[in-house]
This record gives C-alpha cells, sequence and structure tokens, in this order.
C-alpha cells in the first residue's frame, strides 16, 4: 500500500453493505438470516449494523456467548437493544468444562494454546448450531490487523459464512462502526483477551495504531516491533490461508 494511504469509511461502508445484500442474494432465501457472535466490540458491532443495513433487522440475529461469568456482557446487551435485533445467550461454560473433564481422563494436561483456543472454537460450533436451527449463514467478524499477526483461532472466529471486515483494519473497523451511527462504547470499546484481562495490545506488545500503518503504509519506527510483526505474520500465515490438499 502505497503511503498516504486514504480510507473513504462513507464509500467502503456503502459498498460493504452492498456486497452483504448481493451475499444473501446469491447464497441464501429470502428470509435467510444472519447470525453473528455479539461480544459487545467493535467487530461484531459493526458486522451486526452492517447486516441490518443490508438485510434488515428481522434477518439478523445475534448471539452472546459468555464463558462463566462476562463482566462486560451489558455492553453486548446494549448493542443488540440498540440495532433491535433479535438475540440470545449461549453460555458455553459447561461445555468448555466437559470437554476440558473429557480430555484430562486421557491423561492429557491442558495448556494455554489449548485453553485459549478452546473457547472460541466452542463459540464458533455455538453459532452453527443455532444457524442450522434457524437457516441461517454466519457472520465473521475478523479484521485484517488480527489476522495479519495471527490474533484469532483457526476454525474459531476465523471461521464463517462471509467475511465484511476482513480487509479492513482496525483504525478502518472503528471508522465504518462510527460511520454507521455506533455509539463510542461499541466503537471503542477495549479489546481484552477473555482469560488474562490483558487487552489485545498488551498481548501482542504493540498498538493497533502501529501495526495498522505497517500494514497500510509499511511505515513502522521500531524496528524491533517491525521484526516482531514480520516474525508473527509469516508463522500465522497458516491460519489464513486454505487447507492444503494433496491432490491426484
Amino acid at each position: 500500500m502505497e503511503v498516504g494511504f486514504i480510507f473513504d469509511a462513507v464509500f467502503v461502508k456503502s459498498q460493504i453493505i452492498k456486497w452483504i445484500s448481493e451475499y444473501f442474494k446469491d447464497n441464501a432465501t429470502s428470509d435467510t438470516k444472519a447470525v453473528i457472535g455479539i461480544s459487545g466490540g467493535k467487530d461484531s458491532a459493526a458486522v451486526a449494523a452492517l447486516c441490518v443495513s443490508a438485510l434488515g433487522v428481522n434477518r439478523v440475529i445475534g448471539v452472546l456467548m459468555p464463558n462463566g461469568e462476562q463482566p462486560d456482557i451489558d455492553v453486548s446487551y446494549d448493542l443488540c437493544k440498540t440495532l433491535g435485533i433479535e438475540y440470545v445467550e449461549v453460555n458455553i461454560s459447561e461445555a468448555v468444562k466437559g470437554l476440558y473433564a473429557s480430555l484430562a481422563k486421557t491423561g492429557m494436561v491442558l495448556n494455554d494454546v489449548a485453553t485459549f483456543n478452546t473457547p472460541a472454537r466452542i463459540r464458533m460450533t455455538t453459532l452453527y448450531a443455532i444457524s442450522g436451527i434457524v437457516g441461517g449463514r454466519v457472520a465473521n467478524t475478523s479484521n485484517l490487523s488480527e489476522d495479519y499477526v495471527g490474533y484469532a483461532t483457526k476454525f474459531g472466529d476465523s471461521a464463517g459464512d462471509f467475511a465484511p471486515l476482513m480487509d479492513l483494519t482496525v483504525s478502518e473497523v472503528k471508522a465504518i462502526g462510527r460511520e454507521l451511527g455506533l455509539a463510542s462504547r461499541f466503537v471503542d470499546k477495549v479489546p481484552l483477551d477473555g482469560l488474562s484481562g490483558k487487552t489485545d495490545e498488551d498481548n501482542l506488545g504493540f498498538t493497533y495504531d502501529v501495526l495498522d500503518r505497517y500494514i497500510r503504509e509499511g511505515v513502522c519506527d521500531d524496528s524491533a516491533v517491525r521484526e516482531k510483526i514480520d516474525r508473527l505474520h509469516v508463522m500465522n500465515l497458516h491460519k489464513v490461508k486454505l487447507i492444503p490438499v494433496f491432490r491426484l
């Protein structure tokens, strides 16, 4: 991307709405619903609002999936109520504990990789279960920034039937959210990892502003951060590529 790249939120918003509408026209029926995991953060908020604009409020269903107690779940409730969409809450805690208990019986010991990724995969399973019940299509809520450095779970939050934001950086998603008229509490909510209480940026070791500039302009003033971003990008490319297939 050339230095000086300018993002036109008004234009991109309209193009995404058109794209979602066309996707459902080509891949669904006139009453098929968009099924969206609602975390209360900027990505799920923007996707939900875009789907409402593209399909109408009656064709969007939000799914809240706390893993036990979720202190900020009120933001998710408020988003659904603000948009006027149907929503359900499915607590995944028992499913997660049940799987961990079954694994423990095999003698296997859980590690950070398993405990970080398993809830995300169970959430995706939940979305597809609900999609099957209502005859819907599951929205992917990933953004380019997170995918670029692999801050996503393979077959978890990186899955879905259609992906409105996967080519947009965090700053661009926020711009779309504001253009959609979403309140600051939905657009600017600091994302937490849901486990340690740390923010995404704490875990990554750099800010999304720095990452977004590097993605769009190729500029990063801190050489150590630039090297880390490059390393994360290369080692996590498998998460965004199609599964390798042996061909006859």
